[in-house]
């Protein structure tokens, strides 16, 4: 059973409860568990290497 994620509406729910209700609901229950696509696994490595690759272009622009 997969875990109810709660961080957006815990904290920004009272300052922005669309937002919060987007972050929740539509970003991790519609698109992260999406497990028919690409494994959990699969998904953790393409995030963990676009921030890297991110960090990476943004040191090498000099606005790091």
């Amino acid at each position: 059973m997969a875990n109810k994620h709660t961080a957006g509406r815990e904290q920004l729910g009272e300052f922005a409860p669309k937002f919060a209700e987007l972050h929740d609901d539509v970003l991790f229950g519609d698109i992260w568990a999406r497990e028919e696509e690409l494994s959990s696994r699969d998904r953790s490595m393409i995030t963990v290497s676009a921030l890297i690759t991110d960090c990476f272009s943004a040191y090498k622009s000099g606005s790091f």
